[in-house]
């Protein structure tokens, strides 16, 4: 079904949506692509979830997306040996590799020897999420004496960032590599990498995936900003995690650097999702507030691509009511005049090679004719992401002859992805795209669609050809 909006939605599955009729329900209520959080959950949960999405997708005869996070580095405290302890503001703290013995009012096990290997006098560490702040006075290769900056209760397990700091470690765990070997072996389309650092963790998991699927940056760690062009450039899409990024920097930062991060993926043309808590107080309340309204609203003003519900779909009392709450929020956002007024103030130039040219002339052409639809015929779908970076006035149907391109176009922006059989010639797409252009409700007998192709049809990122016809 065509959701007459241009930015997606990434729906999170958990214990409050994984069962057959709730996932078909978040799909009509607007989800475009699932998401299947590793961090919690078992691979039978994993399975069962991808199967009965899977299972209407044939029954709605639409590609749906489905994206697999990998939980990640997350770096936690040990245990206590009486429960939670509360940390005096001013009081001496200690943190060592000692896992084996509990931890007390006066120190605790961080059996994390990268964290140790990295510190600095000075350096702060932040536990359960910032609540708890610790500067480092003295430390050594197992050890690190602080002083508690910011006091608080502290309990099991709870997390710990090192803001500012490069950890020396992959992007990729033990556990991570099990469950991605798991995940690509269900057929998920794209892998979302947590914590990533540098530009070197996006080139691993690309060299183990080789194009399976394809890979999210999720950019929640300070350290992978000042790498943001060639992480970006690197990565298939990129994810604005707000969660950690707003514990391990000053939450003001924040904003700005949402936007810096969708300007350029925009201009890369790849695309973005903008996540974390943009619908939050719909876990337990049936409408949000008018403040994460305006959060959805300015993501889809400066033209991200998707927005995310995590927690609101998956373990919230509202799941269908918080999907369709965003699509609403999106619809409304979009049929603002100023909606277009600011896509077309934040474009980019078009990039300096042949998709660029194209992409360049068929924005002009949108613009310029009554255009009912732009057609992207694509194989591996770049011409239809480099048509989607144009953001073009008239609706995109991303035409392929493969399933799993169709499903990974699902996250693009205003693409609607449809199967369509192989084709030998121009004159064979044209009819082609003229028919799906009709049957799909895009446009009516003489009206202008503008086609986009690459030629010879089957080669990758040869996007070279533009054409204007007429629906029959």
């Amino acid at each position: 079904m065509y959701r007459k909006r241009n930015a997606k939605i990434v729906a999170t599955l958990g214990p409050a949506s994984a069962n057959q009729d709730t996932i078909r329900a978040l799909f009509e209520a607007g989800a475009d692509v699932f998401r299947l959080n590793f961090s919690h959950g078992s691979h039978a949960d994993h399975r069962r979830n991808l199967e009965m999405i899977r299972a209407i997708e044939q029954e709605v005869g639409r590609p749906i997306g489905v994206l697999m996070d990998l939980q990640g580095p997350k770096l936690r405290l040990g245990v206590f040996a009486d429960g939670p302890v509360r940390l005096e503001e001013g009081a001496a703290f200690r943190l060592d590799l000692d896992k084996d013995k509990p931890g007390s009012q006066q120190r605790a096990p961080l059996p994390h020897p990268e964290i140790f290997a990295a510190l600095e006098a000075g350096a702060d560490l932040l536990v359960d999420d910032g609540r708890v702040r610790l500067r480092v006075e003295r430390f050594g290769p197992d050890f690190a004496e602080t002083r508690v900056i910011a006091g608080g209760v502290v309990s099991d397990r709870k997390g710990v960032n090192v803001p500012g700091v490069v950890l020396p470690l992959s992007a990729l765990t033990a556990k991570d590599l099990a469950d991605l070997e798991f995940g690509l072996s269900l057929g998920v389309d794209w892998v979302a990498l947590s914590f990533v650092q540098r530009v070197e963790d996006i080139v691993e998991i690309k060299a183990i995936v080789q194009g399976r699927a394809g890979i999210v940056a999720k950019l929640e760690k300070p350290m992978a900003i000042r790498s943001l062009e060639s992480i970006v450039d690197q990565a298939d899409a990129v994810m604005v995690a707000r969660g950690d990024l707003g514990v391990e920097m000053p939450p003001e930062q924040v904003p700005s650097i949402q936007k810096r991060i969708v300007k350029s993926c925009r201009k890369a043309g790849k695309p973005v999702i903008v996540a974390t808590q943009m619908l939050e107080s719909m876990i337990a309340a049936p409408v949000p507030t008018r403040a994460e309204a305006s959060d959805v609203a300015t993501a889809i003003y400066d033209g991200a691509d998707a927005v995310m519900l995590s927690a609101e779909s998956a373990s919230g009392k509202y799941p269908v009511e918080a999907v369709r709450m965003m699509s609403n929020i999106i619809a409304q956002t979009e049929a603002d005049p100023h909606y277009r007024h600011a896509l077309d103030a934040t474009h980019a130039a078009p990039r300096a090679d042949s998709a660029g040219a194209i992409g360049a002339a068929m924005r002009c052409a949108v613009s310029a004719l009554p255009v009912a639809a732009t057609v992207a015929y694509t194989t591996s779908g770049y011409s239809a992401l480099r048509m989607a970076r144009e953001r073009p006035h008239a609706p995109i149907i991303g035409m392929t002859p493969e399933m799993a391109t169709a499903r990974r176009l699902a996250l693009a922006w205003s693409v609607y992805p449809v199967l369509s059989p192989a084709v030998l010639d121009v004159s064979e797409m044209s009819e082609l795209a003229c028919e799906t252009a009709k049957q799909e409700g895009f446009g009516k007998t003489a009206e202008a669609i503008a086609i986009v192709a690459g030629l010879p049809f089957g080669t990758p990122g040869a996007t070279n050809l533009l054409r204007i016809a007429h629906i029959g």
